[in-house]
């Protein structure tokens, strides 16, 4: 009997969290091939997308309509302690950015405005880790 063929392994599913549609598309780009792509513009529809399925890696905007970035990605710690986060922000603040890599458990902290390629980067970083 011949052996089966072996699965390929499979793409990380990341879910970008983002209110600005250009960025959600440009980033989109970047990552195709590479993982599994879900979007949301709103923590609040993030957090419908998170009781659907489980994420490798959840990158988010702060500033987002509603509930804040910082504080979603904090309450995701809680509830997912697996799954990597990222938040991308305009503060440029040093106190700040220190204090989010460690209220959320953050793989990373990119500073707007920020490249797609440095997103997918930071990403793909976060899988492997």
């Amino acid at each position: 009997m011949a052996e089966p063929a072996p699965r390929p392994p499979s793409l990380p599913v990341v879910l970008l969290v983002d209110d600005e549609p250009l960025l959600l598309d440009s980033i989109g780009q970047e990552l195709q091939g590479s993982c599994r792509l879900f979007t949301a513009a709103s923590a609040a529809e993030a957090d419908l997308k998170l009781a659907a399925r489980r994420y490798d890696v959840i990158v988010c905007d702060h500033m987002l309509p509603g509930e804040q970035g910082l504080d979603f990605l904090s309450r995701v710690m809680e509830l997912m302690p697996s799954t990597k986060r990222i938040l991308m922000t305009g503060y440029t603040s040093p106190e700040f950015l220190s204090r989010s890599m460690a209220i959320a458990g953050l793989s990373a902290c990119l500073v707007k405005p920020v490249r797609a390629s440095e997103i997918a980067a930071a990403v793909k970083s976060a899988i492997s880790s």
